[in-house]
């Protein structure tokens, strides 16, 4: 009899272990087929708990991309949690269309981009046909671009090899950028392209000022496009609006070093796309190298036109050349110069309201074309001084004619 007890616990225990190994199996079996399983509430997919090592030397590559595919492929609203330490990758291309209602990456930590220049074929985190994106936190997406930067050849030769861009938006629909910090790009720092609906608010974004190349946030054939509250220090323009932008607000965003907030440049290549309502207001340029700027291809490859845009309430602190529009830019004179400025046309301009300092006596420059003069170009409450010697400020204008009211003499070439 107590034998029989002995056996009968045996097989019970022998069939429960079987019971649990069958459910462990098909866990298993189900992580195989639909990705790992969420590793809290929600759907969160934390990179560490994928593999990833927070020691700045190991690569996460696979780490990261694994926590993408299976979020990207969860219902709901999932979530990746990048946490505090650094995670070094290569290339990271993250694409959708992705099945939930929205997809959040929550970055705590420090993604480093790696140096070795042979794991990128193109961008560094490239996000594509995603909608309602959110990338928010504390955390910085550094591009460790000091030990390549050596290798731009951008400015001498027209076909250089391009090196990555950091963050880069391919056909995304409602993204928020939130909170987080770029930092010292390869090439570009964030690159917005063919997206609506796109915001980017509190963001530091920041390169030396001698870094080539390294534009804050680019756009380009993107409509409703918000950058706010965002503090922008880099080696080239610190937000570039390139051809096919529309509807694009940029407000409360402090710009310095870097080589200003521009449109364009516009021109470059065949069949742009018009730029058109833009606004940019409540800004501050410290110590740019330009402040306001619009600027076109003397050797413009097809017509296009900038048009509806406005510039209120903006604050320059030692910049130089404040106000300028160049209908003529031609960067480290590797353009053909044939005269086809006239292909580009500027007009509905207006300032209003823009004070302070600036580093050159020309504080306005519009240089628009002869055969396409810049048209309907209007200033209001434009005071701005020469912090060198003597305080005395310039315009000069060529080909425009500017309507203006409460601006300092030295401040206008209206007639």
């Amino acid at each position: 009899m107590a034998l029989r007890n002995v056996a009968m616990r045996a097989l019970l225990l022998l069939a429960v272990v079987s019971v649990a190994y069958a459910a462990k199996s098909k866990e298993k079996k189900k992580e195989s087929a639909d990705g790992p399983a969420a590793s809290g509430p929600g759907g969160e997919y934390d990179i560490t708990k994928l593999g990833a090592k927070p020691d700045g030397t190991t690569d996460c590559t696979e780490a990261v991309e694994e926590a993408w595919a299976s979020a990207c492929g969860s219902t709901g609203n999932p979530t990746i949690i990048i946490p505090k330490g650094d995670f070094l990758t290569g290339a990271l291309n993250f694409t959708g269309p992705c099945k939930g209602d929205g997809l959040t990456i929550k970055l705590e930590g420090n993604l480093l981009a790696s140096n070795d220049l042979a794991k990128f074929k193109s961008n560094w985190i490239e996000i594509m046909r995603v909608k309602k994106l959110s990338i928010t936190g504390k955390g910085n997406i550094d591009g460790q671009g000091k030990a390549v930067w050596t290798k731009n050849s951008c400015q001498k030769n027209y076909n250089c090899k391009i090196l990555p861009n950091s963050l880069v938006l391919d056909f995304c629909d409602d993204a928020l950028i939130e909170g987080i910090s770029i930092i010292n790009s390869k090439f570009f720092h964030m690159n917005i392209f063919q997206c609506k609906g796109v915001t980017v608010k509190d963001v530091k974004v920041s390169a030396p000022g001698d870094s080539p190349n390294t534009d804050g946030i680019h756009m380009g054939d993107s409509s409703n496009v918000s950058i706010i509250d965002t503090t922008i220090g880099v080696g080239d323009d610190c937000i570039s609006i390139g051809p096919g932008s529309t509807q694009v607000n940029i407000s409360g965003v402090t710009c310095g070093p870097g080589h200003g907030i521009s449109i364009g440049s516009l021109g470059r290549y065949k069949d742009e796309k018009d730029v058109t309502d833009i606004t940019v207001k409540n800004c501050v340029l410290k110590g740019s190298t330009n402040g306001l700027r619009i600027k076109s291809y003397e050797d413009a490859k097809s017509p296009l036109v900038a048009s509806k845009i406005h510039y209120e309430n903006i604050e320059m602190d030692d910049s130089g050349y404040p106000i300028i529009i160049d209908q003529k830019y031609c960067p480290n004179k590797l353009c053909t110069s044939k005269g086809e400025a006239d292909r580009v046309t500027v007009k509905d301009v207006t300032f209003k309201n823009i004070t302070g300092t600036s580093s050159t006596p020309e504080a306005v420059s519009l240089l628009c074309s002869d055969k396409k003069p810049c048209e309907g170009v209007t200033m209001s409450d434009v005071k701005i001084e020469y912090s060198g010697k003597n305080n005395k400020t310039m315009a000069v204008c060529t080909h425009v004619k500017v309507t203006a009211t409460g601006v300092d003499k030295a401040n206008t070439c209206a007639a």
